[in-house]
């Protein structure tokens, strides 16, 4: 996401219906693009450390290294997925509706995350274990 697209964001005012403009779906689409290059890298990542790891293993340490790869790119494929279903959202006309009341999701917290379900009424609190993780809960 550029700094002209958030600042067109910003200017776009809360409307009954913010999956109208165009912004929203650009800001969708540079999301996709990252998330997209971060599931590649990560795969990429973990595939080559597994491939490290099955030809000498590396230890407790290697495994742990692994693992972890292993989490984050699930993590990257979630919020992934979570875009596209946003996108899918924009294209079918519910975008920018909260998922739980129906009303309008605020422009500011669609700018800072455009894949958002939920207005900030209705965001089901998320679970202990995911408040640190890199996956977004949207």
């Amino acid at each position: 996401m550029t700094a002209r697209e958030r600042q067109a964001a910003r200017n776009i005012q809360a409307v009954s219906s913010p999956a109208r403009g165009p912004v929203w779906r650009a800001l969708l689409e540079a999301q996709w693009r990252a998330r997209l290059q971060e599931v590649t890298e990560l795969s990429l990542a973990y595939h080559e450390a597994a491939a490290v790891t099955a030809a000498a293993p590396a230890g407790p340490l290697g495994e742990r290294k692994l693992r972890q790869l292993l989490r984050r790119a699930i993590a990257a494929r979630r919020a992934l997925a979570d875009t596209d279903e946003a996108l899918g959202r924009l294209v079918s006309g519910r975008y920018g509706l909260c998922e739980g009341c129906a009303a309008a999701i605020p422009a500011w917290l669609l700018t800072g995350t455009p894949d958002a379900r939920f207005c900030p009424r209705c965001q089901p609190p998320s679970p202990p274990a995911a408040r640190g993780a890199a996956w977004s809960t949207s």
